[in-house]
């Protein structure tokens, strides 16, 4: 899915930096609205780094810290024909947001008949838990509760940039979340032309045979570390980065678990309602009469994100191994 150009190592910040220059290059009806956006803070993260000094403050707009005010002047650019991204600092911050996000934007192309979309682009962070309870929530589920509106969780640097593209592409408003411990944590090749990854495909990171690991965000890394522990014990994990919560590649997890028959969901979000919850119960319901152990979850304790790292309850590599080992009678 990718156009022919050449590549650059870069972080995942770097990614979405490059795919925010791109998109901004062919399309002048894209513009950016948030807190520090412009130059030269250049966004909190330093993922807006650049754009004001190159397309003028006319289209990368510095903006109070007002979270309902950002969507909402979005919501309207969006109605009046322009591409807006909208960044909240922190996912935490969207809840003064939700009202203009998921009872407007997300329903507007809906509720007229495809007439008048409101294609906006919500970026936000998480992931920063020395800031305490208020910094740090992974709100994920709540935006898939609702329907209208895509949810994106990169994993890496190039999928970043190619979900940032084909958010901007499409026709209904989109929260792309970032998660802070992945922008700057590790490079890769990364195309540096238009590169486009698909909305609601998965990608399978490690084959195996014996259980499949459903994971997103930084928790494929902990999948990948779970899956190589466990190859020592003789059980072959199968590790599948969903990419995208909404749309969601239920086909591509069926069709693993209908084969594995074992499946562990895995992610940063409380366990308890979170997404894994919805991810479980279809694939119990689906594959009922073929798994050999009931679908299972791994996620973070359902208590307020504590200051100390220490004390998170995120899922760890030895948390994942003793779920799946749970699972496996022993030979």
């Amino acid at each position: 899915m990718t156009e022919p150009a050449g590549t650059e190592t870069m972080t995942m910040a770097a990614a979405l930096n490059s795919g925010f220059h791109l998109a901004m290059e062919g399309n002048d009806k894209i513009v950016v609205l948030g807190e520090d956006v412009a130059d030269p803070i250049g966004g909190v993260f330093k993922t807006s780094k650049g754009l004001s000094t190159k397309f003028g403050e006319h289209r990368v707009r510095a903006t109070p810290i007002s979270e309902q005010a950002i969507a909402g002047a979005a919501v309207g650019l969006a109605l009046g024909g322009y591409r807006p991204i909208a960044e909240i600092m922190f996912f935490d911050f969207i809840t003064l947001a939700m009202d203009q996000i998921l009872n407007h934007a997300a329903k507007f192309r809906y509720m007229t008949g495809g007439t008048t979309p409101a294609p906006i682009l919500v970026t936000t962070t998480i992931g920063s838990s020395h800031f305490g309870a208020q910094h740090a929530q992974s709100l994920e589920a709540w935006f898939m509760h609702t329907p209208g509106i895509n949810v994106v969780f990169p994993s890496s640097p190039a999928d970043a940039k190619g979900l940032l593209t084909s958010a901007l592409e499409s026709p209904d408003p989109t929260l792309l979340i970032q998660h802070s411990g992945l922008l700057y944590s590790g490079k890769e090749d990364v195309p540096t032309g238009r590169h486009v990854v698909p909305l609601g495909k998965s990608r399978t990171l490690r084959a195996g045979d014996d259980v499949t690991l459903i994971t997103y965000g930084t928790q494929v890394s902990v999948c990948l570390a779970a899956a190589e522990a466990l190859s020592e014990r003789g059980i072959e994990a199968e590790v599948i980065d969903l990419r995208t919560l909404v749309p969601l590649d239920f086909a591509a997890l069926e069709a693993s678990v209908e084969r594995t028959r074992r499946a562990v969901v895995v992610h940063e979000a409380t366990e308890f309602v979170g997404p894994g919850a919805e991810i479980a119960a279809r694939l119990n319901e689906r594959l009922f009469g073929e798994l050999l152990a009931p679908v299972l979850r791994v996620g973070a304790e359902y208590t307020p994100v504590p200051f100390s790292k220490s004390l998170s309850g995120y899922p760890t590599v030895d948390r994942v191994v003793d779920k799946v080992a749970s699972m496996i009678p022993e030979t």
